[in-house]
């Protein structure tokens, strides 16, 4: 009786041994990575300003960001990336938070984003700095996406918080996917900073891909960018009101400046070549000085600068020697009044020279035309090289 039992215990013991070992883990975090990159830069420039200083012969480190990412429970995706270079003096330079977000990921045709990270407009905006190829993204992706933006908001290197949905829908019969669309609702006031004026901005966009490779979309963009803070009244032609003693009207409390911005965005990326085309129109004022300390209160409107701008750049990506040396090419082109006598524009040239699949080398020439400048040609020589880890 006691030798049954005893076997008895060591078949149950066996059996559930073996069920453990068929359960499945569920790994809750999981293939989290860390990476980054540092870009470092030579630049010379001939410039002269308007206010007599002239030339630039400088090395710079550009960028240095370092991210880790990961999955959680399988579905999300999560990412933190900190800007490392730079000082403490304001928002735009100092050692910040560029991305920290999650993505609910289960479904192709519906994902959700929630967080601080790239606002859903244009093409370029999301690239990666150095396979964008050039010394810079084009001037309108800087000025009318978030990164130096005319509104005067704090360099936001194109990201602002809130959340977003997006998807790929309407498979070919290959199972690749021809539609795109993403949305948005976020903030309006750049990285790492609550709403002002308690009104959103709503972005999306929407392209299609009917040949492997092509991408043909638009994009629009509404909302405000708000300051807390005291302004000089003004009549319906933006002359100063005065009192009796002649003395500026003033007015304090939060004050919204509308943005109103679309786009157009077409790009190739095939067999090793680049082709990529943006328009970008906006409406809206922007403030007289840029956000940086965080604590600014001046909320005085650039009426000269007027309320709308535009820009336009084309650019071609061309491989030599396939995945190592490629030629390249660029016209941009933004002006800050819409108008062509206050356009400035970059004819660009270069190389760029990959050493391995994580070290870059890119050369670039640059023809400045800028009309808001007594001396309107100059000339700008770049020189970076890029390290990805």
């Amino acid at each position: 009786m006691k030798k049954l039992l005893s076997l008895a215990l060591a078949t149950l013991a066996t059996t559930g041994a073996l069920a453990q070992q068929d359960k499945p883990k569920i790994s809750v975090v999981s293939d989290i990575k860390f990476s980054g990159y540092v870009m470092s830069q030579y630049q010379y420039s001939d410039k002269e300003a308007n206010d007599g200083t002239k030339d630039i012969n400088t090395f710079n480190i550009r960028m240095v960001r370092m991210a880790l990412e990961g999955r959680l429970m399988q579905d999300f995706y999560w990412k933190v990336q900190l800007q490392a270079n730079g000082n403490t003096s304001d928002l735009g330079s100092s050692p910040r938070m560029v991305d920290a977000f999650a993505e609910w990921q289960k479904f192709d045709a519906f994902k959700v984003k929630a967080g601080q990270f790239k606002r859903p407009f244009t093409f370029e905006n999301p690239m990666h700095p150095i396979t964008q190829g050039f010394m810079g993204y084009s001037q309108n992706v800087t000025k009318l996406s978030g990164f130096s933006d005319r509104s005067g908001e704090h360099a936001s290197n194109g990201r602002d918080i809130g959340v977003q949905i997006q998807g790929d829908i309407i498979k070919n019969q290959a199972g690749r996917n021809l539609v795109h669309y993403q949305v948005g609702v976020f903030n309006g006031q750049g990285t790492g900073q609550k709403d002002v004026d308690q009104r959103k901005d709503v972005i999306g966009g929407l392209w299609v891909m009917p040949v492997k490779g092509l991408r043909l979309g638009a994009f629009g963009w509404t909302g405000s960018y708000a300051r807390k803070g005291t302004w000089n009244v003004t009549d319906a032609n933006h002359k100063p009101v005065l009192d009796e003693q002649g003395n500026n009207v003033v007015e304090s409390g939060v004050r919204s400046l509308k943005k109103n911005r679309y786009a157009f965005s077409a790009e190739y990326a095939a067999n090793d070549w680049t082709f990529r085309s943006e328009y970008i129109h906006s409406q809206g004022y922007g403030f007289k000085t840029t956000y940086k300390t965080g604590k600014e209160t001046d909320c005085n409107i650039n009426y000269a600068a007027g309320d709308k701008a535009d820009g336009f750049y084309a650019l071609m990506i061309a491989p030599v020697i396939s995945k190592k040396l490629y030629a390249k090419a660029r016209y941009d082109m933004y002006r800050p009044k819409a108008e062509w006598n206050t356009s400035k524009t970059n004819y660009e040239i270069g190389a760029n020279y990959w050493i391995g699949k994580s070290i870059m080398v890119a050369a670039e020439y640059v023809r400045v035309n800028d009309r808001s400048l007594n001396k309107s040609n100059y000339n700008m020589f770049d020189l970076e090289f890029d390290v990805k880890f």
